[in-house]
């Protein structure tokens, strides 16, 4: 009986291919796959450090792209839900994938593809949920900032919808639970990584950071939105339904006045 073994990454998508890539490739019986600085090591598993590797990872992506596009995409929005744990599922996920003739591999009588397709719409929602609730402000270095604080880490999947919406303007948006953001110059995007000490900034608590116009517009568009509102059919909970409450906080409409 082989041994089982442990595999260490460095926690990206590309680097989690390549430990995918490696466990195939030298048949490995892979005890658990574990983010770099997040292992625990199992009593009777040896562990092995996988160094990310774009053509493995690449390898990877296009053989089970090949199977299913579906799954391809499973499989990318499960890893960002950054569940405990969905390395080994997804693991588990693709071993099955690659046993098919077909690859369309959708039988969701089976726990690990329904638990990891029910990962992938869960953080779709999220995806959707952060294009809509964006809110953007002008800095006095005319970029355009905005903070999100996601349950998933849907910045990658969102790039590209502000990409396309807002292709002539410079914006950041900083994801406050993971300490990175997306940043647009005009020509691309690439992530950055910030130091912030505060992150949050409305009309009450001002930045310095921020135009003062800045605030004015927010002032107004609040004012609006409560100007618009019909009391007689308002629908706290429904409205709660579509705009969580962990939003609010950085929707301008419902900033503190």
């Amino acid at each position: 009986m082989n041994a089982s073994t442990t595999l260490i990454y460095d926690g990206s998508f590309n680097g989690f291919l390549t430990a995918v890539f490696v466990a195939f490739d030298e048949k490995i019986n892979v005890a658990d796959i574990q983010r770099n600085g997040q292992c625990q090591n199992g009593l009777f598993s040896d562990t092995e450090t996988i160094f990310t590797h774009v053509e493995k990872a690449k390898r990877v992506w296009n053989g089970i792209k090949g199977k299913s596009h579906n799954a391809i995409s499973n499989v990318y929005f499960a890893f960002l839900s950054e569940t405990e744990g969905v390395e080994m599922m997804l693991y588990t996920y693709i071993q099955k994938l690659m046993r098919t003739q077909t690859g369309k591999y959708l039988d969701y009588s089976d726990g690990t593809v329904l638990h990891i397709s029910q990962l992938a719409r869960k953080v779709g929602r999220e995806k959707h949920r952060m294009e809509a609730f964006v809110r953007f402000q002008l800095t006095k270095d005319n970029i355009y900032f905005a903070n999100i604080e996601p349950d998933f880490d849907v910045l990658p999947l969102i790039s590209k919808h502000f990409r396309d919406r807002y292709a002539d303007q410079q914006w950041l948006i900083y994801d406050v639970k993971r300490k990175y953001g997306i940043y647009y110059n005009l020509d691309h995007v690439e992530m950055v990584s910030l130091n912030l000490r505060e992150v949050h900034f409305n009309k009450i608590h001002k930045s310095d950071a921020f135009l003062s116009e800045e605030y004015d517009y927010q002032t107004l568009w609040n004012d609006y939105f409560k100007s618009t509102g019909i009391k007689s059919r308002i629908n706290p909970k429904l409205h709660t339904q579509h705009v969580p409450k962990r939003y609010w906080k950085y929707l301008s409409e419902k900033k503190a006045s």
